[in-house]
């Protein structure tokens, strides 16, 4: 299409029939008539992804290369058309490459505790190198070097102390990318002040009503300055009045003052930027983002990502969202690599633009959200692609939105023939609560998808693999692994963590994770819980991998925009004609473009075609009021029909499943009775699971308590290790039989006649009950416990009366003296339980193994058995105390002999042993993992 001849006639009637054509692509149910002063918001509802489309369409039609100001200076086609009598033809960026590589990199400043340590340490070793390359809309590019951001930060600095800024006040950036925007960035933060970077208006007509959604956000920030463009300033008085603190509206040009000592002086632990998730709610959530938060997160990228100083980042993403300002420019800055760019405009109004950036500045790293690459597929004509070499690009990072397979493929295979290697295709995942990343893949793996059967998810949330030609299924993408010293986990609706395949909310903590949201306790505490961080999606881990399914947060993203739909509703419940409280906002998957459709459901008692008409016109309009944005469907629903809690709380997610379902049509046909009662006993069985699941975990520690108490104290008291051990599996297969625990045994005759070593995986607290209760207790088992259960009197007593001997779990090979004991167990004709990993923790995986379990065997003559447990880590994690049902198994397998005494021979046979017990325990191969 972005190559395609133009067409004989009048420019004018050619642009209409485009235009009408577009329009009734877009809103095929609702066809318009189109004029040249058609509003392309308000009357044809194009929002502004769908504007982006229609101006590649006339591009390619007319052969002109629009401006990138197009997106946001014409609303109608006698606009485009003044354009595009203007405009000349499609332009290519310079020839002229700047150098990006000026001598040898300095290195990394590994030592800094801020931001400002890396910009000052950069200026400190190489003043004159690269920072930024930006290419602005007439396809010139200006070099930015280290030392001239930090000049022009000092003197925004100076302008800002110079109006009465302290330190910690805030000071919200509305500026464009460009010189200005990177300047004040840095130059509030040397004041000491807070940067709260919010988006600029995508058109100036709008600009009021833009400026008055983000009074909420200003009032929350309690900012004293904003900083933006010259427009904004005549809209001061509104905004005061809604932020009496705030002080005055500037230009960068007003705040430039010749630079003078700061006395400010930042700490790891000061709010470096607040990033707001929404400017479009009553309850703006600006997350607080410390310097150690961001170093540590952008230290594990550059870990993850392998950057090398060779490398070169082109970005277009804009610096008011957590991707473009910490993954681009923040994450070069630190790593020293040249980052080349342009604007978000311009890239929307000529996609082809980022990927020549690329091929012309040998890129290797870039990143953007789902839809440009869409946007790439779409409109990079055969033409453009045959002067582009992507041989360059290591690292296309998909992330900030839903990843679409269609997309992730076809823009391998299209832009292949560029030179693009199969394996630069990286989906990621972030959040602006963990900084920005929290989720990569392994480096040049490529794409990792995942099908899995459809019933299984729908019906039980569980991700299993499809079989052989079954057709009923979902393809999920890996998002990788968690970056470096980062955790994540998968939660159920109490808070444990369910195992690999079973989907659950995505749950997070690390140094990159926020302390919450500024001034909003309320967010803060439904955010953080036990010290875990709710992302609000949904996903699962495979392997652990991480995949996500779906969104639990009713957030909206469109083209890289945050829209909540709560404001909305409750403006829309004001009209007449439509009934208050019955309205639900939501988004639904769009295929064709990998980007979301947004969906108004409305109740209303009118059947009047010409009153339901009206009603459309107004919802239209009401929502560029509210969001900025245009409905792509507006269904007008029966009384009753929108879905509720029984508390009354619009259900979103049930609305959106039962209009992808049948496409809307269930929605004015009848009010779903049987939806509501499906909804309804839904509610009950979750309540009826969630009291069972605590009643069970009370129950079972009662039982725990009744029986280990009086056969504690007994083999405490008794210091008779085989009578012990013999009470020990008496009142452990209690425990399991009170508790109606089943468990799944296979291989005990296997287990040697002579004294061995048994070495187990170790996931829980239940492993030693468990075991306990299996395993022969005549001659009995002997466990080698951690050196730290010494330190209880109790403990220590009844573990002695075990016969438990106690090792440090350290560094057991420097320990002759616990080797030694461990043989003497063997020696005296006694068995050896050893959990190799030394102890458990709370993320899955088969950790590293301590050898002293292996000397004890050489030492000993003895036989090594290698034993898996599967399911106790599920049924009690670590960090939780409530006990849950879950399917257990204990799997005998092989027998090894050692080969030698030495300390080399036992490293070398503990390879296979590990190989035979990640077979039995069914988990993933930890080993080197922090």
């Amino acid at each position: 299409m972005a190559d395609s001849a133009p067409q004989a006639g009048d420019p004018g009637e050619r642009l209409l029939a485009l235009i009408g054509q577009f329009a009734a692509e877009v809103h095929p149910r609702h066809v318009t008539p189109v004029t040249l002063t058609s509003s392309f918001e308000r009357e044809l509802g194009f929002d502004s992804l769908a504007r982006v489309e229609l101006l590649q369409r006339v591009s390619a039609a007319f052969h002109i290369e629009l401006p990138a100001s197009a997106l946001s200076a014409t609303d109608n086609a006698a606009q485009l058309l003044r354009l595009l009598d203007q405009a000349g033809g499609a332009g290519a960026p310079p020839a002229t490459v700047i150098d990006l590589h000026q001598g040898s990199a300095a290195g990394l400043p590994d030592q800094a505790a801020t931001l400002l340590d890396v910009l000052a340490w950069h200026v400190a070793h190489q003043p004159e190198r690269t920072h930024i390359v930006l290419h602005d809309d007439r396809h010139d590019e200006h070099r930015l070097r280290y030392r001239d951001l930090l000049e022009a930060a000092r003197e925004i600095a100076t302008g800002l102390v110079e109006r009465g800024l302290l330190p910690r006040q805030s000071v919200a950036l509305m500026l464009p990318t460009g010189a200005d925007y990177l300047a004040s960035f840095f130059g509030v933060m040397l004041a000491g002040g807070i940067p709260v970077p919010i988006y600029p208006p995508a058109r100036q007509a709008q600009l009021e009503d833009h400026l008055a959604r983000h009074a909420r956000i200003l009032a929350n920030a309690q900012a004293t300055f904003i900083v933006t463009v010259a427009p904004a300033k005549a809209l001061a008085r509104i905004l005061q009045a809604s932020v009496p603190g705030l002080r005055a509206i500037l230009l960068p040009a007003e705040l430039r003052r010749p630079a003078t000592p700061l006395p400010f002086r930042a700490a790891a632990s000061d709010i470096a930027f607040l990033q707001y998730t929404s400017g479009s709610t009553g309850d703006p959530k600006g997350v607080m983002l410390t310097h150690a938060n961001l170093l540590a997160n952008i230290r594990a990228l550059g870990q993850a990502c392998g950057v090398t100083a060779g490398d070169v980042f082109v970005s277009w993403l804009p610096l008011y969202h957590d991707m473009g300002l910490i993954g681009a420019w923040f994450g070069s800055l630190y790593h020293g690599i040249p980052l080349v760019l342009m604007s978000p405009q311009a890239f929307l109004a000529r996609p082809a633009l980022w990927l020549q950036l690329i091929s012309r500045h040998r890129g290797t790293i870039s990143a953007a959200p789902n839809f440009a690459y869409a946007l790439c597929l779409r409109h990079v004509g055969a033409d453009t692609m045959r002067g582009l070499d992507l041989s360059s690009w290591r690292l296309a990072l998909n992330g900030a939105e839903p990843v679409s397979v269609d997309t992730v493929t076809g823009f391998t295979r299209q832009f292949g023939a560029c030179g693009l290697s199969p394996q630069a295709m990286t989906p990621v995942y972030g959040l602006a609560e963990s900084s920005v990343g929290l989720a990569f893949p392994p480096l040049m793996r490529g794409p990792r998808l995942e099908v899995v059967a459809r019933a299984g998810f729908v019906e039980a949330g569980r991700c299993l693999p499809a079989g052989p030609g079954q057709d009923d299924t979902l393809t999920l993408v890996s998002c990788g692994l968690p970056l470096p010293g980062h955790q994540l986990r998968i939660a159920d609706e109490l808070g444990r963590e369910l195992p690999d395949r079973q989907v659950g909310r995505v749950e997070f903590r690390g140094p990159s994770a926020t302390a919450g949201y500024y001034r909003n306790p309320q967010a803060t505490a439904r955010l953080c819980h036990g010290g875990w961080l709710d992302t609000g999606d949904f996903g699962c881990t495979m392997e652990g991998e991480l995949f996500i399914t779906g969104r639990s947060k009713d957030l909206i993203k469109r083209g890289g925009r945050n829209i909540y739909p709560y404001d909305l509703e409750q403006a829309i419940g004001e009209v007449p004609g439509i009934r208050r409280g019955c309205v639900a906002v939501f988004a639904s998957a769009d295929p064709a473009s990998g980007s979301e459709r947004l969906i108004i459901m409305a109740e209303t008692g009118s059947q009047d075609p010409a009153a339901r008409a009206a009603l459309r016109t107004q919802l239209q309009q009401l929502a560029l009021d509210v969001i900025g944005v245009p409905p792509d469907e507006i269904i007008l629903a029966s009384p009753h029909a929108v879905l509720k809690t029984s508390s009354g709380k619009i259900r979103r997610l049930a609305c959106r499943q039962w209009y992808e379902a049948g496409q809307g049509a269930a929605f004015h046909a009848h009010p779903m009775a049987r939806l509501r009662l499906a909804a309804a006993r839904a509610r009950v069985t979750l309540a009826l699971r969630v009291a069972g699941a605590w009643a069970f975990g009370a129950y079972a520690w009662a039982v725990l308590a009744a029986l280990a108490t009086p056969a504690g104290l007994l083999i405490a008291l008794l210091q008779r290790p085989a009578l012990g051990r013999r009470i020990a599996h008496l009142a452990a297969r209690c425990l399991l039989r009170l508790t109606a625990t089943s468990i799944a045994v296979d291989g005990l005759e296997r287990l040697p006649r002579q004294p061995h070593v048994l070495l187990v995986n170790h996931a829980s607290y239940l492993d030693t009950f468990v075991l306990t209760a299996l395993l022969p207790d005549r001659p009995g088992y002997v466990f080698a416990a951690k050196q730290e259960l010494r330190r209880h009197a109790l403990v220590r007593a009844v573990l002695t009366g075990l016969g438990a001997i106690f090792v440090e779990r350290a560094d057991v090979r420097r320990s002759a003296d616990d080797v030694a004991a461990m043989a003497a167990v063997l020696a005296r004709g006694d068995n050896l339980l050893v959990f190799p990993e030394g102890t458990f923790e709370r993320a899955a995986g088969l950790r590293a193994f301590h050898l002293g379990g292996f000397m004890a065997a050489a030492r000993a003559a003895s036989p090594l058995v290698v034993a898996g447990l599967r399911g106790t880590r599920a049924a009690l994690r670590d960090g939780s105390w409530l006990p849950r049902r879950a399917e257990l198994a204990l799997t005998v397998g092989a027998v090894f002999q050692p080969a030698g005494t030495a300390w080399r021979d036992a490293a070398r046979i503990s390879a296979p042993v590990r190989a035979a017990m990640l077979a039995l325990c069914g988990e993933y191969d930890a080993q080197g993992h922090p």
